[in-house]
């Protein structure tokens, strides 16, 4: 039997492709807990971590919520909200944007980029990927994962 069939207790799949698909959806489940637990003790969580990166890719350029939530890598977050949070912990600051009165900008704060600074030196996210995979598999893998999204 498969290790994914004994993970998700099941005998059979209706074909490759549905295996394939389960798979992709378990490890993502699997991979998302890793990262909740390694960026636990910064209080933090996985789409707060994913704005504040965001925003220091911007820096030191606003970025608008809009422009966030085309970026944030899981679509179904309140992206408003999540940056809220930030404001609440000050890692973000807001203003009104300049040229559109509607529009919110926000940019990471120094006590944000802080964090990641600290996070960066204290976190690596390979730690889960590479006793599993060589470098050349881990390639392969995001060539294929590339492929599958066409």
């Amino acid at each position: 039997m498969v290790q994914l069939q004994k993970e998700v207790k099941v005998s059979k799949f209706e074909n490759v492709y549905q295996q394939t698909l389960i798979n992709v959806m378990f490890t993502y489940h699997w991979s998302n807990q890793k990262v909740k637990e390694l960026i636990e003790p910064f209080a933090i969580t996985p789409q707060q971590y994913n704005v504040l990166r965001i925003l220091r890719g911007q820096y030191p350029s606003p970025a608008t919520v809009n422009l966030i939530k085309n970026r944030i890598l899981d679509k179904m977050s309140d992206t408003s909200r999540i940056v809220d949070r930030l404001i609440q912990k000050e890692y973000v600051e807001k203003t009104i944007n300049s040229y559109d009165k509607r529009a919110v900008d926000v940019i990471i704060s120094e006590k944000g980029l802080a964090l990641l600074k600290k996070m960066d030196k204290q976190i690596d996210f390979s730690t889960f990927i590479a006793p599993n995979l060589t470098d050349e598999e881990a390639k392969q893998l995001n060539s294929l994962l590339d492929k599958m999204r066409g």
